[in-house]
């Protein structure tokens, strides 16, 4: 009986042992549960993770150096009358362009028609009418594709600043003593005799002493200068030297067969290599920028449409 008594003991020791370290198993279990810690990895600037690159629509930004065109020279004829507006011109696209040099030769239209047919070297061609562009074009020495009307000018009578005249218009012209007038080759010569004709004029007008001038300069001069008492040039030339000399009249509505256009173009120039040629483009692009624009309406031109 007490052998008994002490196997019952044992067996209930045993029993007792194993339900509490099963109750302090479970205890655990529940606590780490309730209780976890998710720890942040840290990551190195080296180890960091690949993204994936963000794609925008944002243009390529061209620098000054990749649109620079590399040293040359170009050749560019123009009209007496742009002289002043191509100069300011010229140094606004070489505040871009500084390495290409522009070299202006400037005269009458009819002139530098001449030159460019008997070979000068000539990369642009700015002619104050279209009588001379299109003949250039008609014989192959300007490329007709490039060619734009550009700016249009009007035809103005002028006196010496201060000095009385009995000349109120164009149509008593022959009033006066004395008339500067362009050659009929130049652009605005040509426009004077239109307006002559076309006011049935003409014939009085050539009894008059007439200065002739070798282009609109020469005749501005000698209006300005008092040689003559008046004379024919474009209204730019006039608003260039008011101090010096006054419109007294704009040609008449409809004594102009055609309005006073001013074409530019490119000129087929045979020893003009790659990059004078693209700098040639370049200018004549230029000149039809705002800027350019902007400069040519201070002047007095009016942009044709």
């Amino acid at each position: 009986m007490k052998r008994n008594l002490l196997r019952f003991m044992a067996i209930l020791c045993i029993i007792t042992l194993f339900t509490g370290c099963s109750a302090k198993t479970n205890s655990a279990s529940e606590t780490n549960s309730s209780n976890e810690v998710i720890a942040t990895p840290t990551i190195s600037a080296k180890a960091a993770p690949s993204e994936t690159p963000v794609v925008t629509n944002a243009p390529v930004v061209t620098t000054q150096a990749d649109s620079t065109i590399p040293a040359t020279e170009i050749y560019v004829f123009i009209a007496a009358s742009l002289n002043n507006a191509m100069t300011e011109i010229a140094a606004k696209y070489n505040e871009t362009q500084p390495n290409v040099k522009i070299t202006y030769n400037a005269d009458s239209s009819g002139t530098l028609q001449t030159q460019i047919e008997e070979g000068a070297e000539c990369d642009l061609f700015f002619s104050a009418a279209e009588k001379q562009m299109n003949t250039l074009k008609d014989e192959g020495y300007v490329e007709g594709d490039s060619v734009v009307n550009l700016l249009q000018n009007k035809v103005v009578l002028i006196k010496p600043k201060g000095v009385e005249t009995a000349v109120t218009g164009f149509e008593n012209i022959f009033d006066a003593k004395s008339l500067a007038l362009a050659a009929e080759s130049v652009p605005v010569g040509d426009y004077a005799r239109q307006i002559f004709m076309n006011l049935g004029i003409w014939d009085k007008v050539q009894t008059m002493e007439i200065n002739e001038g070798s282009n609109v300069t020469a005749v501005l001069t000698a209006v300005s200068e008092g040689s003559n008492e008046v004379g024919v040039v474009y209204q730019t030339d006039a608003n260039s030297m008011k101090d010096s000399v006054e419109i007294i009249a704009e040609a008449p509505e409809g004594s102009l067969t055609s309005p006073v256009v001013y074409p530019v173009g490119l000129v087929t120039n045979p020893e003009a290599d790659d990059t004078q040629t693209e700098a040639a483009k370049d200018f004549l692009k230029f000149l039809s920028s705002d800027e350019s624009l902007s400069v040519f309406e201070n002047y007095g031109f009016t942009i044709s449409k």
